[in-house]
């Protein structure tokens, strides 16, 4: 017997050699089809990625390089860019009331007016969990605001509606109460403005809706037969269990509200009063910038907002696990 066929009774290599080259051959054969195949594809792919990539780098990526060196020099449209370092910022910290008292506003109307807005939210939300006649109806009727809110109308019928003899103030003082205009009081501007942000509560409204739809309500019953009353189950399950929700609506509102800027601009007709009240950082940035001309110094104030929105959401981060739980977390 040949060393050939021995080998292919006892170990069976020619075989499993066949095997295998019968096996590879249309493999090889399909080969160059599947990777033009696949070359195609990537291509497709990259192509429709084209207008993002154009919008990226066109739109944000090399205007905020831009704004960034622009934030070093002192620029107007008529002159070209001049270096001049720190000064910009050191003028913001330093030598500039106006903007000690810009950000100072920004951060009352922050971190007031956003815990209030979140509040009114999810108690609107809880209401509609508990509702299922008219719910889409009252859905829509809440959600409705946010959409406009931030609208221009919207802000000319605010004012019109907090001004002298409007209808706020002429409810008030059919009980007695004699404030007058909310937009030309220094005291009362910005409470004004946190109403306003207040009523567009919707869209934050519907996601926590969306929350509650999803805690299953066995948790509710066994914390019910556990004796737990309905403040009791609030804390213990719907806070818990609504966390993620409530740590993805905070975000978006603090950041949201630190870019507050129509609003203000036309209740206060551009001017940022009455006294400063209504000069949000935004407006601040925008009138530097576009009115004094001061394009350095209003990239600046843009970078230097953009650095603390960056800190408040590190923060957050950061500390959400402290706070916020997700399914299956043993914390």
């Amino acid at each position: 017997m040949s060393t050939t066929a021995t080998r292919v009774i006892v170990t069976g290599t020619e075989q499993s050699r066949s095997s295998v080259l019968r096996k590879r051959r249309p493999e090889i054969a399909q080969r160059p089809g599947q990777r033009r195949r696949e070359r195609r594809e990537t291509l497709a792919g990259y192509g429709f990625l084209v207008p993002w990539l154009i919008g990226f780098f066109g739109l944000t990526l090399i205007p905020m390089v831009y704004s960034l060196y622009l934030s070093f020099t002192r620029y107007n449209i008529f002159q070209a860019p001049r270096f001049i370092g720190l000064d910009n910022y050191i003028r913001l910290f330093t030598q500039d009331p106006q903007f000690i008292q810009s950000a100072t506003i920004t951060l009352v109307y922050v971190l007031v007016g956003t815990p209030i807005m979140l509040a009114a939210a999810l108690a609107v939300a809880m209401l509609l969990n508990y509702r299922d006649r008219g719910a889409a109806f009252f859905r829509s009727a809440f959600y409705a605001p946010s959409l406009i809110g931030a609208s221009v109308s919207v802000a000319i019928v605010w004012r019109a509606m907090f001004g002298g003899d409007g209808p706020v103030d002429s409810i008030l003082s059919s009980v007695g109460i004699n404030i007058g205009s909310w937009v030309g009081n220094p005291s009362l501007v910005l409470p004004a403005m946190i109403i306003l942000s207040v009523w567009q509560f919707g869209s934050t409204m519907v996601i926590f809706l969306a929350g509650l739809k999803q805690i299953p309500k066995e948790l509710y019953e066994a914390a019910e037969m556990d004796g737990a009353n309905a403040v009791q189950r609030f804390r213990a399950v719907t806070l818990p269990m609504l966390s993620p929700v409530i740590f993805f609506n905070l975000l978006l509102g603090l950041i949201g509200a630190f870019q507050v800027f129509a609003s203000a601009y036309i209740i206060s007709n551009g001017t940022g009063g009455p006294a400063g009240m209504t000069n949000f950082i935004t407006l601040y940035l925008y009138k530097r910038g576009f009115a004094d001309g001061q394009y350095g110094y209003a990239a600046a104030i843009a970078w230097v907002l953009l650095v603390v929105v960056a800190i408040i959401a590190f923060i957050l981060f950061r500390t959400q696990k402290n706070w916020v739980h997700y399914s299956g977390d043993n914390r």
